[in-house]
């Protein structure tokens, strides 16, 4: 057994922190390019998307498809409080923060957490490619609205 104390263990630690940052520069550049591409053509080309395919592998159709059905909400609320929110395939709405990563759905909970299977749930992704694309629906709502949305997450 490795000790937490032990060189060997600092250095399995920095690599894969290393690892997880090249990973996350990667995703944010391709989600760049998702930007550029878009504002330009207003679609993806097939080589764009088989690049994000294999990069984000299952979450990515079904993100697109919430992004397509424009799905993905901006809540703004008077206070300056924001998020956003995601209507899931079952008309479940589910809170998300770009900038945690996070997404109150199960999937989130289970594969990204837990099981370290993926890297964002389909919520997350369907977000950042609804920023990227300018396809964000803008929704405002009091403040006792947004303050209940966030003290609703589980």
């Amino acid at each position: 057994m490795v000790e937490d104390g032990s060189p060997f263990y600092h250095h399995m630690i920095t690599m894969t922190s290393q690892a997880a940052k090249k990973i996350e520069d990667t995703a944010d550049q391709l989600i760049g390019e998702v930007k550029r591409s878009y504002s330009v053509n207003k679609q993806l080309s097939d080589d764009l998307l088989n690049t994000l395919s294999f990069f984000f592998q299952s979450p990515l159709l079904p993100a697109l498809e919430l992004v397509e059905k424009s799905s993905v909400y901006h809540v703004t609320s008077p206070s300056g409080r924001s998020l956003y929110q995601v209507i899931g395939a079952s008309g479940t709405p589910y809170t998300c923060f770009p900038g945690l990563k996070y997404c109150s759905c199960p999937a989130y909970q289970f594969s990204v957490l837990r099981k370290d299977t993926h890297m964002l749930c389909k919520h997350v992704l369907a977000l950042r490619l609804a920023e990227a694309m300018d396809k964000l629906k803008p929704l405002s709502v009091s403040d006792t609205e947004i303050a209940s949305m966030i003290t609703d997450i589980d």
